[in-house]
C-alpha cells in the first residue's frame, strides 16, 4: 500500500520545514524528488544552499543538469529524473495518484494559514484516500513539533 503524509504548516514556514525533512531523507540514503511551482524552483534551490551554514544538503535542478545523479532534485515536472524513492509536493504542486505509486512515500507540505492551500490539501486527501492510499496527517503543536492527528 502506498502512503502519503500531509504536513500542515502552522508555526513554521516551508523554508524552515523542508530542509529538515530533506536532511532526514538524505541521511537515510533515500533520494528525493521535490515538485514545486515553476517560478519557485530556482529560489528554492538557492535557499537549500544557504539555509544553514553548518550543514550540506546536495541537490540540483534542471538548470544544474545531471538529474540522474542528484540525491535531491527540484522540478516543476512529473518525471522522476533522479529515481527518487520519496516525493515532496510543495507550493501547491500535485502528482497523479497512480504515477505516485512508484514512490515509497509522498509528502504533501502545505501552508495551514492559506485558505487556497488548505482547500487543495483537502482535495488531495480525498483523492488519495479514494485511491486506497494510507493517508497520514501531521500538524505542528504549540512548540512547533509534529504530531500525528487522527
Amino acid at each position: 500500500m502506498s502512503r502519503i503524509d500531509f504536513y500542515h504548516l502552522k508555526r513554521r514556514s516551508l523554508e524552515e520545514t523542508l530542509p529538515l525533512l530533506l536532511q532526514k531523507t538524505y541521511a537515510s540514503g533515500k533520494r528525493a524528488l521535490v515538485k514545486t511551482a515553476p517560478d519557485t524552483v530556482e529560489p528554492l534551490s538557492a535557499w537549500l544552499w544557504t539555509y544553514n551554514d553548518e550543514s550540506f544538503l546536495p541537490h540540483g535542478s534542471q538548470k544544474d543538469g545531471f538529474a540522474a545523479e542528484q540525491p535531491i532534485f527540484i522540478t516543476p515536472g512529473d518525471e522522476n529524473a533522479n529515481s527518487a524513492e520519496f516525493l515532496f509536493l510543495v507550493n501547491g504542486s500535485e502528482y497523479d495518484c497512480e504515477q505516485a505509486k512508484a514512490f515509497e512515500r509522498v509528502f504533501n507540505i502545505f501552508d495551514g494559514n492559506d485558505e487556497t492551500a488548505l482547500a487543495q490539501a483537502r482535495n488531495l486527501w480525498k483523492l488519495y484516500k479514494d485511491a486506497s492510499w494510507e493517508v497520514c496527517y501531521w500538524q505542528q503543536n504549540e512548540s512547533g513539533k509534529w504530531e500525528q492527528k487522527a
